[in-house]
């Protein structure tokens, strides 16, 4: 007969660790999975799994409770450790496979499958420099695709353009025609930053010239708010307003002019917000509305927020049908989310932000007996609303005076610069940029 001590169901002795695993005794898995973040990459990864394999078990994924299971039960070996973090990525949890694969990685002599899956983990979880400093570390066994390929890529997220343009001119051509399109969007990328290095400091603060090198996007306008306290020009939580809508039509209707681009039309997409802004744009930029049609040259093709675009009953099917370019087309998103950026990525955007409510949304306003309250939307016909935003008043608040200047020439003279010397505006697929690239930004749940 076993003793009952030794039928018990083991239980972590790290105090952080068993912190999480008493709040998963009170059901509460995303809490728990935070705990074990915070407590840190020093932790036991026997104890870690263990703790990771029991909430997973409870979230009904069988894999990450499988490998974790094996984990536990065997810490030093690399396959373990390897599966372990393996399942991590895939599910979701970046940060959790971190420490194991980095072990894995010391445990298998190098393994480049262990590299690339830690190299993955790495970006997913945006820490593009770790990632480019462990591939440099071995570049000796690396093959051009895809590792010196990432190589690149994570030096110029991390905003070392230097190591990337030596890399870069290492590789050779792919053999393999699947990797041609990623070279191409690669090559796009390095004369972007020459571009952008010509028309500003791009350096750890500048938000709009590394929006430029990434996927392309002119970003509008930076935030006023916060800067020096980690936003660097993005915005957190915003209330929006229909004077910011303006002045973020009317900073693209100048890119349009100092790029010399002359569309014939606004293409309205089938979101009411959308059509709102798209109203707004025609009138801003005195061009004739007509519902969006796939394959409509020069013209410019307007989102309020590219995510509650994605959430019309169409949204799938416009999404596919606007990552491929047009010519002449300029895709403008008034508000773009950066901790999780829409399935394509915009040629112009008027504000970076982490959540966002429309001006004629659900705002939140001070109630009669004092206290917050949600209010109603605004149901009012869609041309009466658009009409308000052009003729709203187009001037910044003043912030809290620790921003940089983002007056209207500087914008102008960026702009011109940035996309005219090569002429590397409007150039290639949108491909969706998940990375918030070499500036930083505070998160806000």
């Amino acid at each position: 007969m076993f003793s009952r001590r030794n039928r018990r169901t083991p239980r972590p002795t790290s105090p952080a660790l068993l912190a999480a695993w008493e709040t998963l005794d009170a059901g509460d898995v995303p809490g728990a999975l935070r705990q074990v973040r915070a407590a840190g990459e020093e932790q036991p990864l026997n104890e870690v799994a263990l703790v990771v394999g029991r909430a997973a078990g409870a979230a009904g994924f069988a894999d990450l409770a499988d490998a974790a299971a094996a984990l536990t039960a065997a810490p030093e070996e690399a396959r373990a450790l390897y599966d372990f973090g393996y399942a991590c990525v895939e599910r979701g949890v970046p940060d959790l496979a971190v420490p194991a694969l980095r072990e894995a990685l010391r445990r298998s002599g190098g393994a480049l499958p262990v590299l690339r899956e830690l190299v993955s983990a790495y970006e997913d979880e945006g820490r593009h420099r770790e990632a480019a400093t462990e591939l440099v570390r071995h570049e000796g066994r690396l093959a051009d695709w895809p590792d010196r390929y990432l190589l690149v890529y994570n030096a110029v997220l991390a905003g070392d353009l230097e190591l990337a343009r030596r890399q870069h001119a290492l590789l050779s051509a792919p053999e393999d025609a699947q990797w041609q399109p990623a070279r191409d969007r690669q090559d796009r990328m390095l004369a972007r930053a020459a571009d952008a290095e010509r028309a500003g400091r791009l350096d750890a603060a500048d938000l709009r010239g590394w929006q430029y090198v990434m996927g392309g996007t002119v970003l509008g306008t930076l935030s006023p708010y916060g800067f020096d306290e980690g936003m660097n020009g993005r915005y957190a939580w915003v209330q929006d307003t229909p004077d910011q809508c303006l002045r973020g039509l009317l900073r693209l209707r100048s890119l349009l002019a100092a790029t010399g681009v002359r569309p014939r039309s606004v293409s309205l997409l089938p979101d009411r917000d959308s059509r709102i802004l798209g109203l707004a744009a025609a009138e801003v930029l005195g061009l004739p509305a007509e519902p969006f049609a796939a394959g409509r040259t020069d013209t410019v093709v307007v989102a309020y927020d590219l995510d509650g675009l994605a959430a019309h009953d169409d949204g799938p099917e416009l999404i596919g049908e606007l990552f491929e370019r047009v010519p002449g087309q300029v895709l403008h998103a008034h508000a773009c989310c950066w901790t999780d950026p829409p399935a394509i990525t915009p040629d112009s955007a008027a504000l970076l932000h982490q959540s966002v409510v429309a001006p004629w949304g659900e705002q939140l306003r001070q109630g009669a007996d004092g206290g917050i309250e949600r209010g109603p939307a605004d149901d009012r016909p869609e041309a009466e609303i658009a009409a308000g935003i052009t003729g709203a008043d187009p001037s910044a608040g003043p912030g809290d005076g620790d921003g940089p200047a983002d007056g209207d020439a500087a914008f102008a003279a960026f702009a011109a610069f940035a996309t005219a010397v090569a002429g590397t505006w409007l150039r290639g697929d949108r491909a969706r940029v998940r990375s918030a690239g070499p500036v930083p930004g505070s998160r806000f749940a």
